[in-house]
């Protein structure tokens, strides 16, 4: 496929709307039509309880192989201000303009240009490809997934997973559990406040606890100083609760998480915050509950960086390791045994889950010739 190809290809799709909340099935349709016709063979996972479904796919002889992974959710653009309409290419001074064009429907584009020249090519190991949906929301769909995809998968000697590095080879990146956290008190009037159990007081005395355990693991937690924060995180996104001024409010929720380097146990952090949550109850007294339930999670990444899947990866990519902020699905076939490594076009911190959303095309055109360089590596 010429580049110009995998341009148009990006254009088709942008042009679905897979924003988290919908369904990503007609994108799905269009590559499994487009695997299905250049040779591959074709699994999909249907979600069982929503409109989705992931794909996987491989070509080639029986083996271990290369597997390429990507996600085909993309972010919201409501409440974000665009010039451009974010589900239409736009192609500008060297920018193709678009929703998930970085994150990560460019390397979605790219690796569908290396599938059509592998339906075309004598293959001495098989090429796999995996495509999720919701990982925009924690990494859901591949949570959902993996434990169908591990026996098809096999164990491939390296893993690309596509989120956009600038074409830098990451290592590493914290796991993350998500949480939903509901206060239960007494409802009553204000003028009697103190007879009661506010639910809004449970949660300020469990949020202050959230804070002190990140002030803990800041202060005498794990440390690995190649990410930008080096200690675990605690991070509370949303609180909500009351009716009104005069009543003593009876339920409150909160959302929160943690984002954990590999060097910190995330059960034992599970275990303290359910501690703390057990805590405040007892200081507020009997009527006070916290139930905690959790939302998401995902597991980190720490890839040796003197690995073979990380110098073949530096070598085909010609850039050098680093480790993200960010989160991506690469922990969850790191934990299969997989070597797995993060690797794609566009920047994250430049260009993700903004307004114009871009991708450079000289990145696109990085990334092509790095899967064209894996290509040849993989032919006899």
């Amino acid at each position: 496929m010429s580049r110009g190809a995998v341009l148009e290809t990006l254009g088709r799709l942008t042009a679905f709307d897979t924003v988290s909340d919908r369904s990503n099935l007609p994108m799905i349709d269009f590559v499994q039509d487009f695997l299905i016709a250049r040779g591959f063979r074709v699994t999909r996972l249907e979600d069982p309880s929503e409109p989705k479904a992931g794909l996987y796919a491989e070509i080639g002889p029986a083996g271990g192989g290369v597997l390429l992974s990507a996600h085909t959710d993309v972010v919201p653009v409501a409440g974000q201000t665009w010039t451009r309409d974010p589900f239409r290419l736009s192609v500008e001074e060297g920018r193709a303009y678009g929703r998930g064009t970085t994150d990560m429907k460019g390397f979605v584009a790219a690796m569908l240009g290396l599938a059509d020249a592998a339906g075309r090519a004598a293959l001495k190991e098989p090429l796999k490809l995996v495509l999720s949906y919701d990982e925009e929301i924690g990494c859901v769909g591949m949570d959902r997934m993996i434990g169908r995809l591990a026996p098809l998968m096999g164990k491939p000697r390296l893993a690309i997973v596509g989120e956009p590095t600038s074409m830098r080879v990451a290592t590493g990146h914290k796991g993350k559990r998500a949480y939903l956290a509901r206060m239960q008190g007494q409802a009553g009037h204000s003028a009697l406040a103190p007879r009661f159990v506010n639910a809004l007081h449970l949660a300020a005395d469990f949020m202050a606890a959230l804070r002190r355990l990140q002030e803990d693991l800041a202060a005498r937690g794990a440390r690995d100083p190649d990410h930008d924060i080096p200690f675990s995180t605690v991070h509370v996104g949303t609180l909500s609760g009351g009716q009104a001024l005069n009543i003593v409010p009876d339920r409150a929720e909160m959302r929160f998480e943690f984002r954990h380097l590999a060097q910190e146990d995330p059960d034992a952090l599970e275990r303290r915050i359910h501690e703390a949550a057990r805590d405040v109850c007892t200081l507020h007294g009997a009527a006070a509950r916290i139930e905690i339930a959790p939302l998401s999670r995902y597991p980190g990444l720490d890839t040796a960086p003197d690995s073979p899947a990380v110098r073949t990866v530096a070598q085909l990519a010609g850039h050098g390791t680093t480790k993200v902020a960010f989160g991506t699905e690469a922990g969850f076939l790191d934990r299969l045994g997989i070597p797995t490594v993060v690797c794609g076009p566009g920047s994250m911190e430049g260009q993700g889950h903004k307004a114009d959303e871009y991708l450079s095309l000289s990145e696109l055109a990085a990334c092509e010739a790095m899967l064209e360089r894996l290509l040849r590596s993989m032919t006899v």
